[in-house]
C-alpha cells in the first residue's frame, strides 16, 4: 500500500478500562456519558492514525446504541477504526465490549459512529487520504458510511431550519 492510501488496519485502535465506582451511577452501572468519553478517546486515536495531522476534532457522534449495561468491576474493551475518509473528515466506527475475566468471552455493550475532522495548528480543516477497505466487512462499512453521511447532512439541514424558526419565535 502506498503512502497515499491507508488501509482500515492502519487506523485501528484499542482501549481497555476497568470500571470503578467513580465511573458508575447508584445502580453500579457505567454512566452513559463516561462511555461516550471512552468512545470519543479511542475513536480520536483511530482518526489521528489515519489523518497523520496535527489534530483531529470531534464533529459528531451518532448512532450511539447502548445495548447492555456495563457494571463496576467489568473490563471494558473498545475497538475503533476508520470506516471511510472524505475530504477533511473521517467516520470512525467504535465497538465496546465487556470481557469475562474467566472465559475471556466478549459481550457487546455499545456501538457508535463518530465523525472527526483533521485540522492544522490553527484549527483549519486539512485534507485526509482515502481509506482502502480490504475485507468484505470493511467494504460494507465503507459503503454504509456514505449513507450515514447523507443522513447526517439531511438532519443538519433540518436542525438549521428549526433553529431559525425557534429564533424567530423567541423574539415574540
Amino acid at each position: 500500500m502506498d503512502a497515499q492510501h491507508r488501509t482500515v488496519a492502519d487506523s485501528q485502535a484499542e482501549r481497555s478500562e476497568v470500571i470503578f465506582p467513580g465511573d458508575s451511577n447508584s445502580l453500579g452501572n457505567l454512566f452513559g456519558g463516561r462511555l461516550m468519553q471512552f468512545i470519543d478517546l479511542v475513536g480520536a486515536v483511530a482518526a489521528y492514525r489515519h489523518a497523520r495531522s496535527t489534530a483531529v476534532v470531534t464533529a459528531s457522534m451518532d448512532h450511539l446504541d447502548f445495548v447492555a449495561p456495563v457494571h463496576i468491576g467489568d473490563l471494558l474493551i473498545l475497538k475503533a477504526s476508520v470506516n471511510r475518509a472524505f475530504t477533511t473528515s473521517m467516520e470512525v466506527g467504535v465497538k465496546a465490549m465487556v470481557e469475562d475475566p474467566k472465559t475471556r468471552a466478549l459481550r457487546h455493550v455499545s456501538t457508535a459512529y463518530v465523525t472527526y475532522v483533521a485540522v492544522d495548528g490553527t484549527g483549519t480543516p486539512v485534507p485526509v487520504e482515502p481509506v482502502v477497505p480490504q475485507t468484505e466487512h470493511q467494504h460494507r462499512r465503507y459503503g454504509d458510511a456514505v449513507r450515514r453521511r447523507e443522513s447526517r447532512a439531511g438532519e443538519s439541514a433540518r436542525k438549521k431550519e428549526l433553529r431559525k424558526s425557534l429564533s424567530a419565535d423567541w423574539h415574540l
